[in-house]
């Protein structure tokens, strides 16, 4: 007879059977019970593949099929981008990989794909106690979305998941207030992963199913679920929802991640929502690290259980000697200054640096200034290759700025910026495409800087 490695860890913790941990689209409850039943029943007739993508799209479907990998000793991969490029990788990487989708999905002919099954007609038994997984065993390789280059794995054990999400309810304060999560974010980047999967398993709160992207669709969804909720998303989807001026029903509060969150814009939800706006601060390699409320000022409070190591311009992540979630010691990609009382700000990004004629700055806070010029709507800097740069020696940036003209936007960016910095050239365009999460890959800025700028051979 096979048994468990010691130690394990339940599949959900601090919940009763018979607690809700998940509410569907159409506003109906999933006990701990249903779910643990659901994962073990799907276990039992997923195909014999070691590694599982997950490409589901509602987010219980997701979370049942992650569970019925960890359950069975199969990994879930996760990846950020479902391009074909990064879809065909993963098959080159996982050799005998599978796919499985609840919708229809494109997929190259490398990657096998498997619907999932209705799991209401799956053979299922009730579930009498809540399965066990070992502590050490891999369940999930999630994937850098690919904003600063191509998508790299990083792999999660199950006791690190765990502490993960309990560690967030409470650097929240979520245990004794569990919230419904609601999150506009896919489960499978690290972000969604973390905040409406783990949260959820392990942090006390419940998951609503979809993934309400327009800003309607999450009003239907905060009025068809109870409070309070807690609304999972990142700072391009809050931009989008105050700016559709539709009124929401109560929200308990905002919890934002993936990019740096404007003060400004926090401070616009919290008036029009009067709820709180929080963010989260971690990475996909380092897991979430540390959180803050947005109005309240740059600082950053650690998580428990976990500290910062610093050498120069370095700054690892590490757990303390009790224990934490962070898997190993993992570099940060940020310049990190840390306070006398632990806390910390970031300065700018290591590969978003820029360095010309002895002046420094981030690609972030340019950004972050042409993005401000009234008119604009979305905006992104670009260094070009190295190549690049030491031919020319210029940064660029694109703007959607309709009715604006590139005279006006360069007026009012040098009143902003250092002259250094301006972009030669400025380039108007009707949009700029952002990944599931809001990032702007630099993929999509390399093809910009394709076709509009560089010079013809």
């Amino acid at each position: 007879m096979n048994t468990l490695p010691l130690p394990s860890v339940p599949l959900v913790s601090a919940r009763a059977l018979h607690d809700t941990l998940a509410w569907r689209a159409d506003g109906r409850a999933v006990s701990v019970a249903r779910y643990c039943a659901d994962a073990l029943a799907l276990a039992d007739a997923l195909a014999p593949a070691r590694h599982i993508v997950n490409l589901c799209e509602d987010r219980y479907h997701y979370a049942v099929l992650l569970a019925a990998c960890a359950l069975s000793g199969r990994v879930s991969l996760q990846p950020s981008s479902q391009s074909e490029a990064t879809l065909r990788q993963l098959a080159r990487d996982y050799a005998g990989a599978i796919a499985v989708t609840d919708a229809p999905t494109p997929l190259p002919p490398e990657l096998p794909a498997h619907p999932l099954p209705d799991l209401g007609a799956l053979p299922s038994t009730p579930c009498n106690a809540i399965p066990q997984i070992a502590a050490d065993a891999t369940v999930a390789i999630l994937f850098t979305s690919g904003s600063t280059g191509l998508p790299q794995p990083h792999a999660k054990t199950w006791g690190k998941m765990a502490r993960n999400g309990r560690t967030e309810a409470q650097a929240l304060g979520l245990l004794d207030a569990p919230h419904v999560l609601i999150g506009t974010v896919p489960a499978q980047h690290a972000f969604g992963f973390e905040s409406t999967f783990l949260l959820a398993l392990h942090g006390g709160c419940s998951f609503y199913s979809g993934k309400p992207f327009y800003p309607q669709d999450l009003a239907d969804a905060l009025a068809r679920l109870p409070a309070p909720a807690m609304v999972v998303t990142t700072p391009y989807h809050l931009a989008s929802v105050l700016a559709s001026g539709i009124a929401l029903p109560p929200v308990a509060r905002w919890l934002s991640a993936t990019a740096p969150l404007d003060a400004q814009l926090a401070a616009r939800a919290e008036a029009a929502t009067g709820a709180p706006v929080h963010e989260i601060y971690g990475s996909t390699e380092s897991s979430q690290l540390a959180t803050r409320r947005t109005t309240c000022g740059p600082e950053w409070q650690l998580m428990p259980g976990v500290r910062l190591e610093q050498a120069g311009d370095t700054t690892w992540a590490c757990n303390d000697p009790a224990g934490g979630h962070v898997e190993g010691r993992i570099a940060l990609a940020d310049i990190v200054a840390i306070a006398p009382d632990g806390r910390f700000t970031l300065q700018g990004r290591h590969a978003d640096m820029v360095n010309l004629a002895g002046k420094r700055t981030s690609l972030a806070y340019l950004n972050h200034q042409l993005r401000g010029v009234d008119g604009v709507e979305d905006a992104a800097f670009f260094l070009p290759a190295e190549d690049e740069v030491q031919r020319v020696g210029r940064l660029v940036a694109f703007a959607v700025a309709p009715g604006c003209t590139r005279a006006a936007l360069l007026a009012a960016l040098r009143t902003r910026i250092d002259p250094i910095f301006m972009p030669r050239p400025l380039v108007l365009v009707d949009a700029i495409a952002h990944n599931a999460t809001g990032k702007i890959a630099r993929s999509t800025l390399e093809e910009l800087y394709e076709r509009h700028v560089r010079p013809a051979p």
